[in-house]
């Protein structure tokens, strides 16, 4: 009977799902584009898909296409979580949002290209120290206790201060017994909770918000370290061992500047802020003070994003060309030796090969048209003498094939031969021809003597 029944359904035109059919699953593909992340943002949040799918217990799962990939962090939403966004955290991201929909698996898988960038906008501090003694020891314990000191400056105004370079030179007013140490101190926006009141997900409102909390916080900073050396005006360094040495305080210099991080470059990327710095993708590097991209030379490569230099191959490699992002692609230098030979002995070749080519050109031209002329001026003679030869045919041809009738209306088609033909006792291929076919007609043809005798 269940048979019948299934038979019966069958046959009525309705659909019939066997039990130990399983329904096919279904995946797709999709591109979410460039995300862009502020560097050193405080926290950003990325949804797995950019519209909610509205299904129930949906799974997440989220990868990084990276070498060397990093620990992920992920909501019960399938957001991932990004806290203090770092250059080397820019890359290609992929999720997977699985879920069931009519008894039907489902998957639905999102790719995106995630890259840091900043806002421009920095504060370069020049400091002037005098001092008794200008030695190497005496003078890192002076930056490593100035390095102390400015901590509590950096957690009030959300910034970073790295002391960059230090020289030391003779006083001018005593040259023997007085030193100027010079410190460079970079100050960095970007510190630690320095985009708090910047929460919105959107891009263009959050630039622009980056870009006010940019320009505040360089006059402040630079209140704060004013006020700073002002009321610490010498450093008393001492330790065992070594006298007391005081560093004094006697200038403090600001230049605004807006030259992009280590690792960043404008590139133009973002059209919603064409002078913000992007970090420099993997095979590029972009040094301190500088604001461009380069491909890594040859030699060396970069892996990540955002190297402020490139990494140096082994000794004894190198690599084929500039711009390597792998470590793979360096290889033994007397590989690329006959490669660099051959594209140096390119530009000889084609020097050597270049006018030959030109030469058997012009030669080939010269020839043809050469040729040309001789066809032309000995053809012509030819071709003239033939046409006059097929002119006189064809007035003879006509002279004797029209009918003219003497007065008598009858002709001897014995006097149809010329006097050249009767002395020379033969006819002509054309006389023969027009005697033949008088014999066949009625109508009889005038000999040339009997038609001059008749007119």
């Amino acid at each position: 009977m269940g048979i019948l029944a299934l038979v019966l359904c069958s046959c009525s035109g309705q659909t019939v799902s066997l039990p130990w059919a399983l329904p096919p699953a279904s995946s797709w593909e999709h591109q979410g584009g460039f995300v862009f992340i502020h560097m050193e943002s405080s926290l950003y949040s990325l949804p797995c898909s950019p519209i909610e799918t509205g299904m129930a217990d949906p799974t997440y799962h989220w990868w990084q296409d990276q070498p060397v990939p990093r620990l992920l962090s992920v909501t019960k939403e399938g957001h991932l979580l990004f806290q203090h966004f770092q250059a080397a955290d820019s890359g290609k991201y992929s999720c997977t949002i699985s879920y069931t929909k009519r008894r039907i698996p489902v998957s639905q898988t999102f790719h995106y290209s995630i890259l840091g960038y900043h806002v421009p906008g920095g504060l370069d501090t020049v400091l002037l120290f005098h001092s008794k003694f200008c030695e190497d020891e005496w003078t890192k314990r002076f930056l490593h206790d100035l390095q102390d000191k400015l901590r509590q400056l950096e957690m009030e105004q959300h910034c970073k201060l790295q002391l960059n370079a230090t020289f030391c030179f003779p006083s001018l007013n005593n040259p023997s017994d007085e030193f100027i140490v010079q410190v460079q101190l970079e100050v960095s926006l970007f510190g630690p909770n320095w985009d708090e009141y910047c929460n919105s997900q959107d891009l263009e409102t959050v630039t622009d918000c980056y870009r006010k909390t940019v320009q505040h916080n360089l006059g402040q900073v630079q209140l704060a370290l004013t006020r700073f050396f002002k009321e610490h005006k010498s450093f008393l360094i001492t330790g065992p061992g070594i006298p007391s040495i005081n560093f004094t305080n006697e200038f403090v210099g600001f230049l605004r500047t807006e030259p992009c991080s280590a690792g960043y470059g404008q590139t133009k990327q973002l059209q919603r802020c064409l002078d913000c710095c992007i970090v420099c993708p993997p095979g590029m590097f972009s040094p301190p003070k500088s604001s461009k991209c380069s491909p890594c030379p040859v030699g060396t490569y970069s892996v990540t994003h955002g190297m402020a230099f490139c990494t140096p191959c082994k000794h004894g490699m190198t690599t084929r060309a500039p711009g390597t992002s792998s470590m793979k692609d360096c290889v033994q230098k007397g590989r690329t030796k006959q490669a660099v030979s051959i594209v140096h002995k390119m530009p000889a070749l084609l020097l050597i090969v270049l006018p030959a080519l030109l030469i058997l050109n012009v030669f080939f031209i010269l020839s043809s048209c050469y040729l040309f002329y001789q066809d032309y001026h000995l053809q012509s003679p030819r071709a003239s003498k033939l046409k006059g030869s097929t002119m006189r045919m064809e007035r003879m041809s006509h002279f004797f094939r029209s009918p003219k009738r003497g007065p008598q209306g009858l002709l001897d088609a014995s006097d149809t031969r010329s006097d050249k033909e009767q002395m020379d006792g033969a006819s002509s291929p054309a006389m023969t021809l027009n005697l033949a076919s008088v014999t066949d007609e009625t109508t009889p043809v005038l000999a040339p003597e009997k038609r001059r005798s008749t007119f």
